[in-house]
């Protein structure tokens, strides 16, 4: 079974406010004694925040491309399991002690033959199948012996597998003789008690196998005759009765595998599972490593557990920015400064949401509310992260709270904060020839629902807008892919000039939506908008209400 873990861990297309904050939160909560928090990232990181890294030597967040929960965060144990050989007594003793209603056969390699259904074995026990008498077992010598825990007196090709006739000798001799004649006596096992002439009837007759049952002696000279008609002679220590029942649940299990249990892989998602599951008739399914070997067994009451992974968001607080599966599993605490989404959990959990510049400033503050100074690495991520953005206290969601925090940190830090922003945004400036369209304009692109259409902005940032400009014809026909790809209304890219302090918006999609846009046109598909330095505060609120009113 997966170790439970927490995850601190920020949106798709991830950026520097997100991974710096993920990184700082998961330290606060190991310096405040909680275990097993890690940081993680959803996406790629951009240059930018490759810069910030690499300057306080910290390694990327660990990368989670989903977190359905899987098979594997399910299992409970090692899997209880009997060998194909082994007779049906010992699997039904195994599913009464471990209280399990499906039991895996195994080979001696441990490679799965199937499954022992505890539904079905009464049939097997109990009715007659496929028009054989009820007396008829498909079992050995050696399987019975086991089974019955008996002594071995004479025991002839003793792990041939054969459909056996079960008769009982408690009739008088005279009808038992009669009875025989009408038998197939390479087939039939007696089980009688201390009668010493239907003991001597049924070895001069030839059976297959005699039991002697209460634990009796056997004759010398009657085993003698045995021997020479290959006769096999079993002493069973328990009643005649007894000796029956357990006699017919001899049969080796690997007869008795039910071959509709389905085997899935221990990567495969538990909602597959849940599927699966409900279509068929089995109680579970058998969970096989990529050896082919068993590794566990996924019942329906493994789908009541919850996942080993659980998430603390950071820099978001909707689902639809959070990384895939993020809605199957447990969210813990969500540490934002975003507008509210539609966000729900089926308990109270720990959510904090302010109006400040950025998630790291909200984590900043969470550090000085526990009385805690973060160590000068932490605090110049918290720093970079704050200043990335706030782009250099520049934006208008920009507070003096942010101000007084990015003080305190790059003390700590022991950095001059405007130097250090200016080569991170020089850093993260990535429009040169040899950049991808696609990765730049997903870097940090997000989506917004607009009643029955959706439009996804992106946002990069350069040190001087001629950079974009020199590239506008790639970034156009790259907007109109994802338009396509995403099935977008409306594709648009932001392009914030941090130096001019003012921004280009570029758009692509249905043309009322282009020319609903409100701001002054340098192109037919290009905007200018100057003093809007942020998506979220500016620009978004902006088309949102322009686009409604419309």
């Amino acid at each position: 079974m997966t170790q439970a873990r927490t995850y601190v861990i920020g949106h798709r297309n991830p950026d520097s406010d997100s991974i710096c904050s993920a990184i700082a939160y998961a330290e606060l909560c190991r310096r405040q004694g909680r275990e097993r928090v890690l940081p993680a990232r959803a996406g790629t990181v951009n240059r930018q925040t490759e810069f910030i890294l690499e300057s306080f030597e910290q390694s990327a967040p660990v990368l989670l491309t989903d977190v359905f929960p899987r098979l594997r965060d399910i299992l409970t144990g090692e899997p209880v399991t009997i060998a194909a050989d082994r007779p049906l007594i010992e699997a039904m003793e195994l599913m009464r002690r471990h209280d399990i209603r499906m039991l895996p056969v195994v080979e001696d390699d441990g490679t799965p033959l199937g499954a022992l259904i505890l539904k079905r074995l009464p049939e097997h026990l109990f009715l007659p199948r496929q028009g054989r008498p009820i007396r008829q077992v498909l079992t050995s010598p050696a399987s019975i012996q086991a089974c019955l825990q008996g002594t071995p007196l004479f025991l002839p090709d003793a792990a041939r597998v054969e459909l056996l006739d079960l008769y009982v000798g408690a009739m008088a001799e005279p009808t038992f003789r009669t009875a025989l004649q009408q038998t197939d006596l390479q087939r039939v096992v007696v089980l009688t008690g201390d009668r010493e002439e239907i003991q001597r009837v049924a070895v001069d007759f030839g059976v297959r196998m005699l039991i002697v049952t209460g634990g009796l002696p056997v004759d010398a000279a009657l085993l003698a005759t045995a021997r020479e008609r290959g006769v096999a002679v079993l002493q069973s220590p328990f009643d005649t009765a007894t000796s029956a029942l357990l006699a017919r649940m001899s049969t080796p299990v690997r007869h008795l595998v039910s071959d509709d249990v389905p085997q899935v892989d221990p990567d495969d998602r538990v909602e597959s599972l849940r599927r699966l599951l409900l279509r068929g008739s089995v109680p579970g399914a058998l969970v096989v490593d990529g050896g082919g070997r068993l590794s566990g067994v996924a019942t329906k009451s493994n789908l009541l557990r919850s996942s080993a992974t659980r998430l603390i968001l950071v820099d978001h607080n909707e689902l639809s920015q959070a990384v895939p599966g993020a809605d199957q599993v447990e969210i813990d605490e969500v540490i934002d400064h975003h507008r509210l989404g539609n966000f729900h959990t089926d308990a109270p959990i720990r959510f904090i949401n302010q109006p400040l510049g950025s998630t790291c400033s909200v984590v900043a503050g969470l550090y000085r509310q526990a009385g805690l100074e973060p160590e000068p690495k932490i605090a110049g991520l918290l720093m970079a992260g704050l200043l990335s953005d706030t782009v250099l206290l520049k934006s208008p969601t920009t507070t003096d709270i942010d101000r007084e925090l990015l003080d305190w940190l790059s003390s700590l830090a022991g950095l001059d904060p405007f130097e250090f922003g200016n080569r991170m945004f020089r850093a993260g400036s990535a429009l040169g020839a040899d950049a991808d369209i696609q990765s730049l304009l997903t870097a940090d692109f997000k989506e917004y629902q607009l009643e029955e259409r959706r439009i996804g902005i992106g946002q990069i940032e350069v040190v001087a807008v001629q950079e974009f400009a020199e590239r506008q014809t790639e970034f156009a026909v790259g907007l109109g892919q994802l338009l396509a790809q995403r099935q977008l209304s409306l594709a648009g890219l932001l392009v914030t000039d941090i130096v001019a302090q003012t921004s280009q918006l570029l758009v692509c999609g249905d043309a009322d939506l282009v020319e609903q846009v409100g701001y002054p046109r340098l192109g037919p598909q290009l905007f200018e908008l100057k003093g809007v330095l942020s998506r979220k505060k500016q620009l978004m609120p902006h088309l949102l209400k322009t686009f409604k009113t419309s």
